[in-house]
């Protein structure tokens, strides 16, 4: 069983047998050993901090003005008691003396003990200021007796402005909470805590009673260590680490609910030949920039790009230049360092180093202001970054797709986007059809979200053919992700198990309200029978002026197929 350093040496200087006292150099008793209490008639607890002078009448005040050792003599009811004085300095002024005595007839054996002492006390100041931040000691009522000079820094408080008050008296006052002493005193053992001061400090501390030989509690030693700064540290690992779970969980939640939303879903040529390009550019890592309408599925055929690629167990990270402020998105793509402006208490990687080894999709490119084009077109060009605020340059490796629904060589004619740039990025452009020129697209992307918002809350509904031909013959504005939206406003909203077309009419037609000038509507008539109408005179009216099927799909913006289908109808 191991012993504490300190309490080895007051075990050691109580059993002297010679008297040992400190005082100061006011006179008062700061610590006086049993041996030396009964010699000058003194109660080794009760006397502390009181005058020796008062106590003592032969004591004079000569004795601090020696800087060196000394020896003199005291008379105490008619024996002589012969005192070795050495002084005490502390932080390179004297604080006061020690003495070793003894009566006159064993002086010889005080001497043969005077550097044990002188040893014994520098091993003892030099353990209770530094084996620990703090070392505290208590009597057995909780009053202070003394503490080491870290007391200051740790509680706020000089070593004078603790000793002689009550442990009980500095806890309500809130110096330290909860004090270790009380418990020791009456949980009568070893107590460990985490303890808080006032000056805003957390300490890890240890009290050990000190028990005399009848198991009766005498001192109560504390030994302290100052754990703020690792507290702060562990608190800020926490934070991290629910962070990054919360990270994790997100983008677990998000591949999920992506690659079941967004599977390729397609029967159109059209968009086969897109997807044939998407396969063969996965392979390798050049620049690509996917054109098309907002909805159309730009990101889908990224996150395609990215699965079939050589990165695809790496990082597929988004972000939306449109959809983020302009003094915001620089640090979001590139990250900071902490204190690089107001708020950045911590340092935070960027979006391209978290797509490091991975693919960067950066939607609405042509959304991201002048000023950070420069900065981007610099990271492609050196695969490095510099955080805002940093200086050091941070080695990446991503694989870049952008997309845009905007014509970037208009805005390159416009001033709006750099010219260098767009030519970085078009290095192979796939440009996405419309959905209204892909309608064999149409119904196999209705059945695809049918099914999926039916799982997704439980539902059965199902689409009547004539609502499915209304869907297919919708123009679609918002193209895929409208259709999206609106498959999950029927399910959710409907209360017929099968959707028919006048269900539509609150979902669709009113959210298209804008008529065309060309169609002019006479009569009150079924929809259906309208559509069909309004379809057969503007396939006749196309029949009279071009003479192929290939013509009229081009005029009106559908395949071949759909046209030779149609016209097929007409004629029965």
């Amino acid at each position: 069983m191991s012993v504490d350093p300190h309490l080895s040496l007051e075990f050691a200087v109580n059993s002297l047998s010679s008297g040992f006292i400190i005082i100061d150099r006011q006179g008062m008793i700061q610590f006086i050993n049993q041996k030396g209490a009964t010699l000058l008639k003194l109660n080794a607890d009760q006397d502390v901090k009181k005058s020796i002078f008062k106590l003592v009448p032969g004591m004079d005040l000569s004795l601090f003005s020696h800087e060196k050792q000394s020896i003199s003599e005291v008379h105490i009811d008619n024996r002589k008691l012969i005192f070795n004085y050495s002084p005490l300095y502390l932080d390179g002024e004297l604080y006061g003396i020690s003495g070793l005595f003894e009566e006159e007839k064993y002086y010889e054996g005080l001497l043969k003990e005077l550097d044990f002492h002188k040893n014994m006390s520098l091993d003892l100041k030099a353990i209770f200021d530094t084996s620990y931040d703090v070392i505290y000691v208590s009597n057995n009522q909780g009053i202070t007796l003394r503490a080491s000079t870290a007391c200051k820094e740790l509680w706020g408080k000089e070593e004078k402005e603790l000793i002689g008050k009550s442990v009980y008296e500095l806890e309500k006052a809130g110096i330290f909470k909860p004090s270790v002493t009380r418990m020791v005193l009456e949980k009568k053992e070893t107590v460990s805590i985490i303890q808080t001061t006032k000056t805003g400090r957390r300490l890890m501390v240890v009290g050990t009673p000190i028990k005399d030989e009848n198991g009766e509690i005498i001192r109560v030693v504390n030994a302290s260590r100052d754990i703020t700064e690792v507290s702060r540290l562990q608190s800020e690992l926490n934070d991290m680490r629910k962070l990054m779970e919360g990270y994790k969980r997100e983008l677990y939640d998000l591949r999920s609910r992506t690659e079941t939303e967004t599977s390729l879903v397609y029967r159109s040529i059209e968009m086969n030949r897109v997807i044939s390009l998407a396969q063969r550019v996965a392979s390798v890592d050049s620049t690509i920039l996917i054109l098309g309408e907002t909805g159309v599925g730009k990101e889908v055929i990224a996150n395609y790009i990215h699965k079939a690629s050589l990165r695809s167990e790496k990082p597929f990270i988004t972000i939306n230049c449109g959809a983020i402020p302009e003094n915001l998105l620089e640090s979001e793509l590139f990250g900071y360092e902490k204190g690089a402006f107001t708020g950045a208490v911590k340092q935070k990687m960027g979006l391209f180093e978290l797509a490091s080894e991975g693919t960067l999709f950066l939607d609405e490119i042509g959304e991201m202001p002048l000023t950070l084009q420069t900065k981007l077109l610099r990271v492609i060009q050196e695969q490095k970054l510099v955080r805002v605020g940093g200086t050091k340059p941070i080695k990446i490796n991503i694989r870049l797709i952008a997309a845009t629904y905007r014509d970037l060589l208009e805005e390159v004619k416009n001033g709006t986007f750099r010219e260098d740039l767009y030519y970085r990025l078009n290095v192979i452009p796939i440009k996405i059809p419309a959905l209204r020129n892909r309608t064999d697209d149409v119904l196999p992307i209705v059945l695809h979200f049918v099914e999926f918002f039916n799982q997704k809350y439980m539902r059965s509904k199902k689409l009547s053919n004539s609502a499915l031909e209304v869907l297919q013959q919708y123009e679609w504005p918002g193209n895929v992700r409208e259709l999206q939206n609106i498959i999950e406003r029927l399910v959710v909203l409907t209360e017929k198990e099968i959707i028919d077309e006048s269900e539509l009419e609150s979902f669709l037609f009113v959210a298209d309200r804008q008529q065309s000038e060309n169609v002019i509507v006479n009569n009150i008539l079924p929809l259906k029978e309208c559509v069909e109408e309004a379809e057969n005179q503007l396939l006749e009216l196309a029949k009279r002026k071009y003479k192929s099927t290939s013509e009229i799909a081009s005029v009106l913006g559908v395949n071949q197929s759909t046209i030779s289908r149609k016209l097929r109808r007409t004629k029965k």
